[in-house]
C-alpha cells in the first residue's frame, strides 16, 4: 500500500528488518541506505493497520525518518526522549521491541495508542496532551544532573502546532536561563491536528521559506566567524552587528536570543543528514533547538495530500492509490449535532461567536467557519487563551461558544475559575467528548469535567440524553446571563420516540414512572437507562428520569424517585469520585432522605484504558445488562430490608 513496497524474503517474514530488532539499540550500527528500507517498512506496516482499523496515521508517516535517525544517534535507554504530542509514536514502537505486538494497538489490553511506560523503558511519559514535552525534558535534564548522570543527554520532539502552547515558552525562559545541555527537535509540518494558524506559525513559514538563508547560511558563518572582537567601543559595535547580522541572516533570533541556539531547517526526511545535524547537536553545550520540516502523511500519496482527513481516518482499504473507507452505519454523533445547533444559533444571533483549540476538524466545525469566517476563532492548541479570550468578549457583549474537548478543557482550569466563574460571564462550554473516548485511552477520555466543573458557584451543567436536547440546551445556555457547560460523547446521539420537555433550568425530565425503582442517567447514559428498564419489564417496574442537569441538581425528583422506599440506580459517563451520584447523594443527605437504597453506577477511580466505548461501559456495569443486575440486586435489598 505504500509507494514503495518492501521486498519480502521467500518463507520470510514480511518486515525481516523490523522483525529483527530486539530494541532500538541495532540502528547506531547501521547504514543509512538500510534505515531507509526499514522506513519502508515501517510505513508497509502504517497502511496495512488502517486497513483493520482508525488510527493516528498522517502524523506517524510523517515523522520516519526522524524516528529512525534519532535511535540511530542516541541511545534512549540510556539517553532521554520525550515525543510531544504522543499520537506519532507509532514508528518509535515499531523499532523498539514492539513490532510482533503491534497490530494489538488501539485494542483492549494491546498496545496504547501513546507512549506508555508500562509496556517499554523507551517510554517515559503516557503523553496524550501536546506541549508539555519541553517541560519534562528540562526538568529530566535537571534531574539527572543532580543525581549524577551528566553523561545523559535529554531530547523533546515537539510539533509546530504544539510549539505555540503557554507552556512551550515558560519552558524555553526556563532552559534558556539554565544553559544545561537540551536538544529540542522542532518537528514542523505546517499542521496541528488541522491547518495550523497564529504569528508563530508565521514566524515558523519565514524561517523556512527564507531562500538565502537556506542557500548561505555556511558561507555567512565561516565568514562572521572570522569578525574579530576585542575591547575597544568600536570593536564592541562590530561585535553587536555581527551577532545582529547573524541572527537576522541565520534566522532563530527569537530563540537565540532565549541563549537557545537554533540550528536548521533542514530535511526532515533525509536520513543522513538527520544523523549529520543531531551529532552536531550533541557537540553543541547548552540548550539547541533544531528545526525539522517534514511532510504530514509523507509516503502515502492520499495522505500528503489531505493531511487533515488522515490524521484518524476510519479504517479504509487501498485500491490502486486510492483509499476506499468503510461506509459508516447508525445515528449521527453528538458532535454533529452541536456543530448544526451552533450553526443555527450563529445565524439567529450576530453576537454569538465559537472558539475553538486547533480542533475544528474534530468538532466538525468547518461549515462553521466558511459561513461565519468573523465569528469562528482556531487560537491553536492553547487553551487556556481560548477561555481567557471567551472572557474578553464576553465582556463587550458577545456571547462566545467555547467548543473545545473534555480532556483538552481541563488544560484551561484556572481561566474557566479566574476570568469566567468568578467574573460570572456568560460564556458557553461545550465539551465535547465527554465520557468514554474509546482506543484513544486514558489522556483522552473526558471522565473529570463533571467533577471538576460543578465545584464552581455561578456555573450550569447540563447535559442531554437524546439529540434532540442537544440544541435546547444551547438555546437555553445562550439566553442565560451566567456560564453554562453542556457535556457530551464521542458517540452517536439517541433519537427520542417522545416529544421532549422544554428545558427549565434544574430541572429534569421524567421518561417513565416506576413501583419498584428508578434509575436516573445523567446525559448519554438515558440510551442505557431506557433499554435496561425495558429489559425488566414483567420482573421489575423501573421508572427512568433523564437527570439533565448536574448542577443545580433537581431536588424535587430526588425527592420524588426515593419515595417509599424506592430503590434508585444513578448513572453517568465519567468518574464515580465526584460525580453525579455524589451531587444526587449530596441532595438527598440535605433532604435528610434515607441513601441506603442509592446505588450508584460510574466509571471506577482508575485510570480506564484504551478497548471499545461499549466494551469499557460494560466493565463499569454501565451496559444495559450490568444495570438490569444492579437494579435486581437493589429490588432483592429492599425486599429483604
Amino acid at each position: 500500500m505504500t509507494n514503495t513496497e518492501p521486498q519480502q524474503q521467500s518463507g520470510g517474514p514480511r518486515h525481516p528488518l523490523l522483525a529483527a530488532l530486539p530494541d532500538a539499540r541495532p540502528l547506531a550500527g547501521m547504514p543509512t541506505e538500510t534505515l531507509d528500507k526499514m522506513g519502508v517498512e515501517i510505513r508497509d506496516v502504517l497502511c496495512n493497520l488502517l486497513a483493520t482499523r482508525t488510527a493516528h496515521f498522517a502524523s506517524n508517516l510523517g515523522v520516519v525518518e526522524l524516528c529512525l535517525a534519532l535511535h540511530a544517534e542516541f541511545d534512549f535507554q540510556n539517553d532521554r526522549l520525550i515525543w510531544d504530542t504522543g499520537h506519532q509514536i507509532y514508528p518509535h514502537k515499531l523499532v523498539t521491541g514492539r513490532y510482533s505486538q503491534f497490530e494489538s494497538i488501539r485494542t483492549r489490553g494491546g498496545l496504547m495508542g501513546y507512549p506508555n511506560p508500562a509496556e517499554s523503558p523507551y517510554d517515559l511519559f503516557m503523553t496524550g496532551h501536546a506541549g508539555s514535552s519541553v517541560s519534562t525534558a528540562v526538568g529530566l535534564r535537571s534531574g539527572d544532573i543532580l543525581t549524577g548522570h551528566p553523561d545523559r543527554r535529554t531530547v523533546a520532539v515537539i510539533g509546530d502546532g504544539a510549539f505555540p502552547s503557554g507552556i512551550v515558552f515558560e519552558a524555553l525562559n526556563n532552559a534558556g536561563a539554565s544553559k544545561e545541555d537540551l536538544t529540542v527537535v522542532l518537528n514542523d509540518n505546517k499542521m496541528s491536528i488541522c491547518h495550523r494558524t497564529g504569528a508563530v506559525a508565521s514566524y515558523l513559514d519565514r524561517l523556512r521559506n527564507n531562500p538565502f538563508y537556506t542557500g548561505l547560511k555556511h558561507e555567512v558563518v565561516r565568514l562572521l566567524d572570522h569578525v574579530p572582537m576585542f575591547g575597544d567601543p568600536a570593536e564592541r559595535l562590530l561585535a553587536q552587528m555581527k551577532e545582529g547580522v547573524k541572527a537576522g541572516l541565520l534566522g532563530g533570533m527569537l530563540f537565540e536570543e532565549l541563549d537557545i541556539r537554533y540550528i536548521g531547517p533542514i530535511d526532515g526526511h533525509n536520513i543522513a543528514l538527520l544523523r549529520k545535524y543531531m551529532n552536531l547537536c550533541k557537540e553543541i553545550e547548552g540548550p539547541v533547538l533544531l528545526h525539522v520540516v517534514t511532510e504530514k502523511g509523507h509516503g502515502y500519496k492520499p495522505a500528503a495530500e489531505d493531511p487533515v482527513f488522515f490524521h484518524t481516518p476510519p479504517a479504509f482499504e487501498d485500491r490502486g492509490g486510492t483509499p476506499v473507507t468503510r461506509g459508516s452505519d447508525g445515528c449521527p454523533p453528538y458532535t454533529t449535532h452541536a456543530r448544526d445547533a451552533i450553526g443555527e444559533a450563529m445565524k439567529r444571533d450576530d453576537r454569538v461567536t465559537v472558539i475553538t483549540a486547533a480542533m475544528c476538524q474534530g468538532n466538525k466545525l468547518e461549515p462553521v467557519r466558511e459561513q461565519f469566517p468573523e465569528r469562528f476563532f482556531d487560537v491553536g492548541i492553547c487553551e487556556s487563551h481560548a477561555v481567557a479570550f471567551a472572557a474578553g468578549q464576553c465582556k463587550t457583549g458577545m456571547r462566545p461558544i467555547v467548543d473545545i474537548y473534555s480532556t483538552f478543557l481541563q488544560r484551561s482550569y484556572d481561566q474557566i475559575f479566574q476570568e469566567v466563574v468568578l467574573q460570572d460571564l456568560p460564556v458557553v462550554f461545550m465539551m465535547d467528548r465527554a465520557g468514554l473516548t474509546g482506543p484513544d485511552g486514558p489522556t483522552h477520555h473526558g471522565v473529570y469535567d463533571i467533577g471538576y466543573m460543578r465545584l464552581f458557584p455561578n456555573l450550569v451543567l447540563m447535559a442531554p440524553g437524546y439529540a434532540a436536547e442537544l440544541p435546547m440546551m444551547l438555546d437555553a445556555c445562550l439566553a442565560h446571563d451566567h456560564p453554562t457547560g453542556i457535556r457530551y460523547p464521542k458517540a452517536s446521539a439517541l433519537e427520542a420516540t417522545h416529544t421532549p420537555a422544554p428545558i427549565e433550568m434544574g430541572k429534569a425530565e421524567w421518561i417513565r414512572e416506576g413501583d419498584d425503582g428508578t434509575i436516573v442517567a445523567y446525559g448519554a447514559m438515558l440510551e442505557q437507562a431506557i433499554e435496561a428498564a425495558e429489559k425488566l419489564e414483567g420482573e421489575l417496574s423501573v421508572g427512568v428520569v433523564n437527570a439533565r442537569f448536574v448542577k443545580p441538581i433537581d431536588h424535587e425528583m430526588v425527592e420524588k424517585s426515593m419515595a417509599d422506599g424506592r430503590f434508585v440506580v444513578t448513572l453517568e459517563e465519567g468518574t464515580i469520585v465526584g460525580g453525579f451520584g455524589s451531587a444526587f447523594l449530596e441532595s438527598a443527605a440535605d433532604q435528610r432522605l434515607d441513601t441506603r437504597q442509592i446505588h450508584r453506577l460510574a466509571l471506577p477511580d482508575v485510570f480506564v484504558e484504551h478497548g471499545d466505548r461499549s466494551d469499557l461501559l460494560a466493565d463499569a456495569s454501565l451496559s444495559a445488562e450490568g444495570i438490569a443486575n444492579v437494579c435486581r440486586s437493589a429490588a432483592s435489598n429492599v425486599s429483604v430490608g
